[in-house]
């Protein structure tokens, strides 16, 4: 594929313009939005291999949520049923009978109720970072300090969400995500997206639904405990959960290649090959002096200061430095920062 796909428009019942694009051929497969702009989002290196890759099996359809992306900016309502009508109306204009529906983060919740209240319009259903009762995903102290830049600082919302919360580093993906975010919705809107995603709770739908669903888990236990997805792939009848190695928390960065070719076969065949999952060897363990260094990078001080407060010379700050990149696997100070905030050792 040479560029990017047509940007069509499906009207929903209440009269908001939901901006969606289809490409590939098979089964048709929605993924849903959370704080989406999806025509920023192919130009992320990562997530245009992954909407290429998906889509020589699929029929890959992504659309942005109302508020946001290219979709009418009259968000108004924001709630569950809301989020409902967006995903009927792009249903209805790519003419699907039945759909797969991975539900990324916000739209876990909005993907099981409609599977629940469509089990004849649902195949399979794969779900990632989210849960039943959205308040559990969202509630760790990593993230309510993220969401409380939302209004305070837009911009530095936007680069900390790319680098720390969802863990694209520091290179080309990050920027371009980070530019995603920037431009999926002014801040008063996520502002409301996001207290809106905290009162989402479907729970007592789960059981309602059928359609075999498969919950992936990729996160530090200071993002999403995996007790909230095991949760979540128990709730439902048809549940399986793979915990994922590594603690990047999002799908195809970390184990690109492995994620895009399990979720390929989940969603033509309903097979989890486990063996394909593994994402290489967990980091060698850090000394006690090299998560001193890593902590205090993690806030911000430079080698100097890091070297004044625990009491060794500068070199030696930058030898454990060093040291403690190798074995993270990280290039940078941001990217060291990063894996702190994730792993709890900031």
């Amino acid at each position: 594929m040479t560029g990017e796909p047509e940007v069509r428009y499906a009207q929903t019942s209440d009269d908001i313009a939901i901006a969606y694009q289809a490409v590939g051929s098979g089964p048709v497969t929605i993924w849903m939005p959370s704080l989406s702009n999806i025509r920023a989002q192919w130009r992320v290196p990562a997530l245009r291999m992954a909407y290429e890759r998906l889509s020589q099996d699929l029929t890959l359809v992504l659309y942005d949520g109302r508020g946001t992306g290219s979709s009418d900016r009259r968000a108004g309502d924001l709630g569950l049923d809301a989020h409902l009508r967006d995903l009927e109306a792009v249903i209805e204009a790519v003419g699907a009978d039945r759909v797969n529906l991975l539900g990324y983060y916000h739209a876990v919740a909005a993907a099981v109720a409609y599977a629940a209240t469509n089990p004849q319009r649902v195949d399979r259903m794969l779900l990632f970072g989210g849960a039943a009762r959205m308040r559990e995903a969202m509630s760790p102290a990593q993230t309510q300090a993220l969401l409380s830049l939302v209004e305070q600082d837009w911009d530095l919302f936007a680069d900390a969400a790319a680098t720390a919360w969802l863990g694209w580093g520091s290179g080309e993906n990050a920027g371009r995500v980070a530019e995603a975010f920037r431009t999926a919705a002014t801040p008063a809107v996520a502002r409301d997206w996001f207290a809106e995603a905290a009162r989402l709770d479907v729970s007592d739908l789960l059981d309602q639904v059928v359609a075999p669903t498969l919950v992936l888990h990729r996160q530090a236990a200071s993002q999403i405990p995996v007790e909230v997805s095991r949760r979540l792939a128990d709730g439902v009848r048809n549940g399986t959960l793979v915990e994922l190695e590594g603690s990047t928390p999002t799908l195809f960065v970390e184990g690109g290649a492995r994620d895009l070719a399990m979720v390929s076969r989940w969603f033509l065949s309903g097979e989890v090959h486990r063996g394909a999952l593994s994402s290489g060897p967990a980091p060698t363990a850090l000394t006690t002096r090299e998560r001193e260094v890593l902590r205090l990078i993690a806030t911000g001080r430079t080698n100097a200061v890091v070297a004044r407060d625990l009491g060794i010379a500068e070199h030696t700050v930058e030898r454990h430095a060093a040291n403690l990149y190798r074995k993270l696997g990280v290039r940078s100070r941001a990217e060291a920062t990063a894996w702190a905030i994730r792993n709890g050792a900031a």
